[in-house]
């Protein structure tokens, strides 16, 4: 792939998307990981100082996601703040029961909401980080991380992006982990999803892009279980990606 022209075509959809609002800030969270990485260091290229990254770690995140998000920042001097969600995460708490699905999702909302509170303090605009990946399988909490007001790597798959964030020179240390959100001590998002990232990608590029039918992909080889698992995720999770659907009312 030619990372150069996606790289310059992405700085230009964040200048030109920015500008249209008047603003001339961004807003991203930075949370150690691929997909933020990605989208920060592009935000930078684009906006150089008006950029600002929130680092959001809980009770639960990992001690790598706050060092790699440093490094990050770092490397490409960012401009970083950290802000704790524990408290926020730990008044709740107790209505929560222990689930981790239902403290993963909280947790989400909980950094969204602070980093929009942010931008509004900063007069900034939130940027996305959730992948192309993600966003058809619906991994991701509504009103949480797949929150934003625009998203550059939304039509790039997770598995093509390591390369892409290695032609942005991303620290190895990123590079080398395990994808996960950090919502729970341990989380990794392939070993909740079942598959890797490449499986489902290699998959999804097939019925997404290429419109081909679950039945060519048995044919070519694939797993029925992988093809009925993302065409159910695909369906089931639709809802995410798009606004409210509102009442149509016919005055009489």
């Amino acid at each position: 792939m030619n990372w150069q022209s996606i790289k310059e075509q992405l700085i230009t959809f964040l200048k030109d998307e920015v500008k249209k609002t008047g603003l001339t800030k961004v807003t991203v969270g930075l949370s150690g990981g691929l997909d933020s990485a990605v989208v920060s260091v592009l935000c930078k290229e684009a906006f150089g100082e008006n950029l600002k990254c929130v680092l959001l770690p809980s009770q639960y995140s990992s001690d790598g996601s706050i060092e790699h998000a440093k490094e990050v920042c770092e490397k490409f001097d960012i401009s970083y703040e950290i802000v704790e969600i524990a408290p926020l995460v730990n008044a709740y708490l107790p209505n929560m029961e222990h689930n981790k699905l239902r403290i993963g999702n909280f947790s989400a909302r909980m950094r969204m909401s602070v980093l929009y509170d942010i931008s509004a303090r900063d007069s900034s605009l939130v940027v996305g980080t959730s992948n192309k990946s993600e966003l058809l399988l619906g991994y991701g909490t509504i009103f949480g991380d797949i929150a934003c007001a625009i998203n550059p790597i939304g039509e790039l798959y997770k598995s093509d992006e390591f390369d892409f964030a290695r032609f942005l020179e991303i620290p190895e240390s990123i590079l080398n982990k395990k994808p996960s959100a950090d919502l729970w001590e341990g989380q990794s998002d392939e070993e909740e999803l079942g598959y890797s990232y490449k499986e489902l990608d290699d998959a999804l590029k097939l019925l997404v892009d290429e419109k081909r039918t679950k039945e060519d992909l048995v044919k070519f080889g694939f797993n029925s279980e992988l093809i009925e698992l993302i065409d159910y995720r695909i369906k089931s999770n639709a809802f995410k990606g798009k606004l409210p659907t509102i009442a149509k009312i016919q005055w009489s």
